[in-house]
């Protein structure tokens, strides 16, 4: 059987800043190092940046006075196509720490929807970012069971 991985994904954003801020913020993704392409972007660790397999989200800035080295490296994209998910509905990460995640989100008053699923002893969380891509976060169920408890 094959063993297969998800390495990162990848976002062409024209709000570079608004999109890096959103995911150190909001969900502690840390700015590392960055292979000299020539486009402009971001990598986003999830860990150590000594480890290139921790960049977990490549952003890819697009400089609309000079977007050739992109284009040759990627290939071109209608900018009318660069909001919202396309067919990706969304993308989902495993978390922990849920009460520290919503007194986070309150006080920044970042809208988001929740939603428990018993059956895979989860609590989601789902927000957009930035650039209208659904974020989904994955918490154990049992985080949201204490503080039920504890606000009860």
């Amino acid at each position: 059987m094959n063993k297969l991985s998800l390495n990162h994904f990848s976002i062409r954003s024209v709000e570079i800043e608004k999109t890096t801020k959103f995911y150190t913020q909001l969900l502690g993704l840390t700015v590392g190092p960055r292979p000299d392409f020539h486009f402009p972007g971001v990598w986003l660790y999830n860990g150590a940046d000594n480890d290139w397999a921790n960049a977990v989200l490549h952003l890819i800035a697009i400089d609309k006075n000079d977007a050739k080295g992109l284009k040759q490296y990627l290939g071109d994209r209608d900018f009318a196509a660069l909001h919202g998910s396309g067919a990706v509905d969304h993308i989902a990460f495993f978390a922990t720490g849920l009460e520290e995640k919503l007194q986070l989100f309150k006080r920044l008053d970042i809208v988001f929807k929740e939603r428990s699923v018993p059956v895979i002893k989860l609590h989601q969380i789902f927000l957009e970012d930035p650039n209208g891509i659904v974020i989904e976060l994955n918490f154990p169920a049992d985080e949201k069971t204490a503080l039920d408890l504890k606000n009860a």
